[in-house]
């Protein structure tokens, strides 16, 4: 039997500090990762539930493992909401993680040697549609897809041409460093014209989608993944969805999560999915988005008014690509700069970007972790300033000053907005 009162502390102090030491990081850094945020205590409260300890192989109600009555109830509801969430009729919620996701469309829609075409990882896709280190890029034929180097924009008229040379058997629509608005229908209609499977991997922009601030892929798109995190605020974790493709379909798509990829699903993140979809379902949780949006604008517009180029000039979602090219530092050292500021962002690549992505000559920022900390407008005015205040200062004797003076802005400002603890 476990004894309650047993403290990790006083088992695994090593561990133990660990933890605090990231609750303090938390607290006190300013999180501008664009893929990161902080879920509720609800969701990590499920998260942390007796149901880590069940395994449930198999759906609700077709389970190879006897006492699953339980975690039935949180599959459903997580299935459920998922649906009404985003207006769809079909939802599968096991997927580990964005990846195992990925995986399942693979297995489940192409064949090893088919075409496919995605977006170029170095101009905002992502390495699971196609990269050569991926899964993805060493058993399919890959395509990509890009930018107009003039506006850096998705050259829509070139991924027709390119679709029609090579008929791919899947098109992919999805980012990881795109700040703007992508055109599902025309999109379809490119697949459409080639006899292509539309995929739309909407991880990023999943809760501006389902607040109704960014334009919606399901009406277009055979399916839709997703992660559980990002802007829709859950756990870590993956999602499948599709409207209108009828049951053969769908039966395809469950035996490539499983049996196809995965074995017992994590009962215990699908009910803290179930918790997440259900505070995304709230009237607050459009409110959040909008802010997401208003947050990320007004960053743009300020780090272009102290003279840093934004891939694109702007941004219409939660992100943006800061392109630090014609700068005598790269993305690397921006990063840690940053970092040793307490404002924490990650090093990207930019369009035509020679340098490695260990080095990368950009700077990718997103608004969804401040912006659930309670930072507005003028917060987000004032940190974009600081973050142009560090980079303006690289290379200078004054570097070592503007970073201690910054570190104390951010805790201030932070001790304002907690995350979890009280105000201080």
């Amino acid at each position: 039997m476990y004894d309650p009162s047993i403290r990790l502390a006083d088992v695994d102090p090593e561990l133990a500090r660990a933890i605090a030491s990231e609750e303090d990081r938390q607290e006190d850094h300013v999180e501008l990762i664009a893929s990161e945020n902080y879920a509720s205590p609800l969701v990590m409260a499920v998260q942390n539930s007796v149901f880590t300890n069940k395994y449930a192989e198999g759906y609700p109600g077709r389970r190879f493992y006897s006492g699953c009555a339980h975690v039935d109830v949180a599959e459903r509801l997580a299935i459920d909401r998922a649906k009404s969430l985003f207006d769809c009729d079909y939802a599968n919620v096991q997927p580990h993680a964005g990846a195992q996701a990925s995986a399942a469309i693979f297995l489940a829609l192409v064949r090893p040697g088919d075409t496919v075409m995605g977006m170029n990882l170095s101009e905002g896709g992502h390495l699971t549609h196609g990269n050569p280190a991926n899964f993805s890029g060493r058993h399919y034929r890959i395509v990509p897809y890009g930018l107009n180097p003039e506006t850096g924009l998705i050259d829509y008229d070139d991924m027709a041409r390119i679709a029609r040379e090579t008929r791919p058997r899947m098109l992919i629509g999805g980012f990881s460093a795109y700040s703007r608005r992508k055109d599902w229908a025309r999109m379809r209609a490119i697949a459409d014209e080639v006899g292509a499977i539309f995929w739309v991997d909407m991880a990023h922009v999943a809760g501006l989608v389902a607040a109704g601030e960014y334009p919606d892929p399901l009406p277009h798109a055979h399916v839709v993944t997703s992660t559980t995190h990002k802007t829709l605020r859950g756990p870590r974790g993956g999602l499948i969805l599709a409207k209108g493709q009828g049951e053969e379909f769908y039966r395809k798509l469950d035996g490539a999560v499983f049996p196809g990829i995965q074995g017992g699903p994590a009962m215990h993140v699908i009910a803290a999915k179930a918790v997440a979809f259900r505070e995304a379902l709230s009237p607050g949780f459009r409110t959040y988005q909008k802010q997401v949006l208003a947050n990320a604008r007004a960053m743009a517009r300020v780090i272009m008014d102290r003279g840093y180029r934004i891939v694109s000039g702007g941004t219409d979602n939660h992100m943006m690509l800061i392109d630090l090219s014609d700068r005598a530092f790269t993305g690397r050292d921006a990063d840690a700069a940053l970092a040793d500021a307490w404002i924490t962002a990650n090093k990207n690549a930019v369009p035509g970007d020679p340098r490695s992505p260990f080095v990368t000559s950009g700077l990718r920022i997103g608004t969804p972790a401040v912006t659930t900390r309670g930072f507005g407008i003028a917060d987000c005015e004032a940190l974009a300033g600081w973050l142009a205040d560090v980079l303006d200062a690289l290379g200078t004797g004054a570097a070592p000053a503007v970073r201690e003076r910054v570190r104390e802005q951010v805790v201030t400002l932070c001790r304002r907005h907690p995350v979890y603890r009280p105000q201080r």
